[in-house]
């Protein structure tokens, strides 16, 4: 496979224009990318990034790849205006939000990082750009079920014990009261349950730590029913099998994957009508953990009780959950004597 081809950049000012008449050898997309696979595998999280975490830095990259395409633009000899130009393309065009800007910008960001450690390209196109900046506050991008709304969802997923009732109420509880990440979830497996002094735990690891979550009681008895359900359904479990399982004909029985969680979150969140608050906002996995933080403050746990509870190194995060619920609680308006 060749690593060089030639090509002509394009570029905007006529001294570089005149520059890129003649013929210039570059490295392929294909080389690119090979330098890039390398770069995932040894170096996002410490070298032990989630397959879900790779299959969305390689489909991130094959958009901007795909873009350079259609606009004759050669990748190894893009320049800042390029980057600009497709930050352009996905806030126009693709109607992306602000944050999914951002996280493709930071992959485009390392693509090329990669590529400029080994010596493909002469510069990182990406540094200095930035995502547009989001017209919601920080506080309201925080998105959440309220008590209520929860409720509506676990009647919705209903209770008759059957072994996909019983995972799907297992999957919203342990998200939605106790703070799991879907990362979390997807790699834990039975073996991670453990009790002491009648406590139960469950050990979790996110992309970055492990830490112990102390589990309900009423959750503890519905994990138990679920894995008595496996067990009736054939499996044979140990402590190495995953504590989540796809029941779709294709993957039975196999983990289920973070896409297959967000797929079973979305549905019901859907069936509810409380997937979309808004033009500009909807729910996500992600949503139920800001429920148990928001949820947890308003029931009168304290700021660093939260904090553990969802592992957040710093408290100023946890305190955005704080800030939510004091908002509504202490409307100045309230305090307003006047009659409507």
């Amino acid at each position: 496979m060749p690593i060089y081809q030639q090509g002509q950049p394009r570029l905007s000012s006529p001294a570089r224009r005149q520059k890129a008449a003649n013929l210039v050898l570059l490295p392929t997309t294909e080389a690119m990318l090979q330098c890039f696979a390398q770069y995932l595998n040894l170096n996002v999280a410490d070298g032990d990034a989630a397959p879900d975490t790779i299959t969305t830095y390689n489909r991130r990259v094959h958009q901007y790849l795909a873009w350079c395409q259609q606009n004759q633009i050669t990748p190894a000899h893009a320049d800042k205006e390029a980057i600009l130009l497709f930050r352009s393309y996905l806030i126009k065009q693709r109607k992306q939000k602000p944050n999914t800007i951002a996280l493709t910008l930071v992959v485009i960001r390392r693509f090329y990082a990669a590529c400029l450690g080994k010596n493909l390209v002469k510069e990182n196109p990406v540094i200095g750009v930035k995502p547009p900046r989001s017209k919601v506050k920080q506080g309201e991008r925080i998105t959440y079920l309220t008590l209520s709304q929860l409720e509506l969802v676990l009647l919705t997923i209903g209770n008759d014990g059957s072994l996909k009732i019983l995972r799907d109420r297992a999957l919203f509880s342990l998200m939605a009261l106790e703070g799991l990440r879907s990362v979390e979830l997807w790699r834990a497996n039975l073996g991670d349950f453990h009790s002491r002094e009648g406590q139960s735990f469950l050990k979790v690891e996110g992309k970055s730590q492990i830490r112990t979550v102390p589990v309900r009681a009423d959750i503890v008895r519905l994990l138990e029913q679920y894995k008595n359900a496996r067990k009736q359904a054939g499996e044979e479990l140990n402590r190495q099998s995953p504590l989540m399982i796809s029941l779709s004909n294709q993957t039975k029985r196999e983990r289920l994957s973070r896409r297959g969680i967000e797929y079973i979150v979305d549905g019901y969140l859907e069936k509810t009508d409380l997937k979309r608050i808004d033009n500009q906002q909807s729910r996500s996995t992600h949503s139920l953990r800001h429920t148990a933080g928001t949820l947890g403050l308003a029931g009168g746990s304290s700021l660093r009780q939260v904090q553990e509870l969802l592992g957040h190194s710093d408290p100023k995060t946890t305190a955005i959950y704080a800030h939510i619920t004091e908002r509504y609680e202490n409307n100045p308006a309230k305090g307003i004597d006047v009659k409507i």
